[in-house]
């Protein structure tokens, strides 16, 4: 613990209400859960401990068992890495949480486990976030401009002019974006920059052979099916999907493709865009399918990223943490079906967004817009 970075942290950090007794906390690999444990392991004044559950003393042992032994010697705070791991997780937890009122736990997991799936029904125990990835405001704070603000929407969209203003005066914001774009969406990018694409690469991996596995009890056969899909994918993204086509590329059923989607969307390998009012269903055709973000582009692509792409997946995993974005009749998305956004470069026009009341252009390569054109980067400010 005592290597745990302690002067930043991520934004979600100031939103968990650390008092509850059961939070779970999900995201995907390398975002930064276990710092997040650590450093509020080490910032109370309680008797607490960290306990990872891929270790292989969790093979013998219930997890129940060693917190009772625990709490005999006046612990009550625990911070428990990797549960989707631990095959007890879900019963454990109820035994816990029901058997010992003053204890406190916080947990990470896999993105894709569902506390309501378990041998027993966590959804009203716990309290669940979700850790996304870094957002460029984040990136900049790592990168030593910490002082960026935290913008809502609406402040963006009303202000944005003089917002850009200030920022263009403290930095080269667009080289910064071309580089977070590139290598920015994880953390851990400080430390394995040089091996960066191929840690990006493990990291699918992994996510593909052993958490999804892990939490949903596939088979090898499956596995590869997935890897086979995220491939085809990868080299076709923004992809318009023709799901009867990927079943025969890939060799499976349609409803196998279907299934296969929803999983690598809960992981957070991909991004599946809908329509607005089209429920979130395994069976349900999404409309258009990214990669989760624009490192995983540049890391998969094997060659130079297609421009209009990464400005898409920009918008879209910047956006959904906090927003609800569907495709729209007219531009690119709608968000919160509210707003609807047009995706372009310095020269894009209004065009094809003009009569239409609330509908502005996220713009790259510009430092600072006017009226309804709106710098792109600024949408990374936004978390």
């Amino acid at each position: 613990m005592r290597f745990t970075d302690h002067s930043w942290r991520r934004y979600l950090s100031a939103k968990i209400v650390w008092e509850e007794r059961l939070i779970i906390i999900k995201g995907a690999r390398g975002t930064g859960k276990t710092t997040l444990l650590l450093q509020r392991l080490k910032s109370i004044s309680e008797k607490g401990i960290y306990l990872s559950m891929d270790d292989f003393f969790f093979e013998t042992h219930r997890l129940s068992m060693v917190i009772e032994e625990l709490y005999a010697q006046n612990y009550r705070q625990f911070f428990i890495d990797e549960v989707h791991q631990y095959e007890f997780w879900s019963k454990d937890f109820k035994t816990i949480y029901d058997n010992f009122p003053d204890i406190h736990l916080v947990v990470t997991s896999s993105s894709i486990l569902q506390i309501d799936k378990g041998n027993s029904d966590l959804s009203r125990r716990a309290v669940l976030y979700t850790l996304f990835g870094l957002s460029f405001r984040e990136f900049l704070a790592l990168e030593g401009w910490s002082k960026i603000p935290q913008l809502s929407l609406k402040e963006l969209l009303e202000n944005h002019v003089e917002i850009a203003a200030e920022i263009n005066d403290q930095l080269p914001i667009l080289k910064h974006f071309s580089n977070f774009l590139e290598y920015g969406a994880f953390p851990f990018y400080r430390q394995e920059k040089r091996m960066y694409s191929q840690k990006l690469q493990q990291i699918v991996q992994m996510i593909t052979e052993i958490d999804i596995p892990t939490v949903k009890n596939i088979n090898y056969a499956t596995v590869r099916s997935m890897r086979k899909l995220f491939f085809i994918l990868s080299q076709n993204v923004p992809y318009t999907p023709n799901i009867q086509h990927l079943a025969e590329k890939v060799g499976v059923t349609r409803t196998s493709i279907l299934r296969l989607l929803d999983l690598m969307e809960r992981a957070s390998v991909l991004q599946l865009l809908r329509s607005e009012g089209k429920s979130i269903s395994m069976l349900q055709k999404p409309d258009k399918i990214y990669l989760d973000n624009t490192n995983f582009i540049y890391a998969f692509s094997g060659g130079m990223p297609n421009k209009g792409n990464l400005r898409e997946t920009f918008f879209l995993n910047q956006l959904k943490v906090n927003h609800q974005v569907t495709t729209s009749k007219y531009s690119d998305f709608m968000v919160d079906q509210r707003y609807t956004f047009e995706i372009g470069g310095k020269g894009k026009t209004d065009r094809q967004i003009l009569g239409i009341p609330l509908a502005f252009i996220a713009a790259d390569e510009i430092e600072s817009g006017q009226a309804n054109k709106i710098p792109l980067w600024m949408f990374g400010l936004l978390y």
